[in-house]
């Protein structure tokens, strides 16, 4: 082979050479080009997803709230009506048991229409009385002890002051208009009393 020959197959070996190097290089800039916007495709499927995650989360939670706050209208609701029920029949037991007080009293009127005998009257409504004192009793009221005790405004009202000779008496109760009732520790009723000065 002749030099022109070498140098020709040598200019032909150059040529492919350099169309195999400009193929690959438009192909790896084709790649290149590709590649961003599958990148772009790839971060706006998560964009979307997030969206719709978060989307559902808050369906879910205004839901939840949704649930909860009618659960805990109903609650109230409930409270209030037991509430108003017990206020409304609290006394209904103290009633019950006040009944046959109420009984007595009738058939100590009915005796004293028909009742000769006055003491007799006076026995029945003395023990329809003991009977009503032993129900307060059980029910945790008992009545507050005045006459002959210092004044006690904790206790006690005071509704006239009267003189008196006994020095022993004065600043004392000397009288009790009406008698007061303490239910366990608490007083129901204050006691009106005379004092004497």
């Amino acid at each position: 082979m002749s030099k022109k020959t070498k140098k020709e197959e040598a200019k032909v070996e150059n040529e492919k050479v350099e169309k195999q190097q400009e193929v690959i290089s438009e192909e790896a800039e084709k790649d290149i080009q590709e590649e961003p916007k599958a990148e772009d495709k790839e971060e706006e499927q998560p964009e979307v997803d997030k969206v719709a995650e978060i989307t559902s989360q808050y369906e879910e939670m205004k839901d939840k709230y949704l649930r909860l706050t009618a659960e805990f209208d109903n609650y109230r609701k409930r409270t209030l009506k037991e509430k108003s029920d017990i206020l409304k029949y609290a006394a209904e037991e103290v009633l019950k048991d006040l009944l046959p007080v109420i009984d007595d009293l009738d058939r100590a009127l009915k005796a004293v229409d028909a009742a000769k005998d006055i003491d007799s009257v006076k026995e029945g409504i003395g023990l329809i009385i003991n009977k009503f004192n032993d129900f307060l009793k059980a029910k945790g009221v008992k009545e507050i002890d005045a006459l002959g005790k210092e004044l006690d405004t904790d206790l006690h009202e005071a509704i006239t002051k009267i003189p008196v000779e006994e020095e022993d008496k004065k600043g004392k109760i000397v009288d009790v208009v009406q008698k007061g009732y303490m239910l366990h520790d608490k007083v129901m009723r204050f006691s009106k009393v005379v004092v004497g000065e």
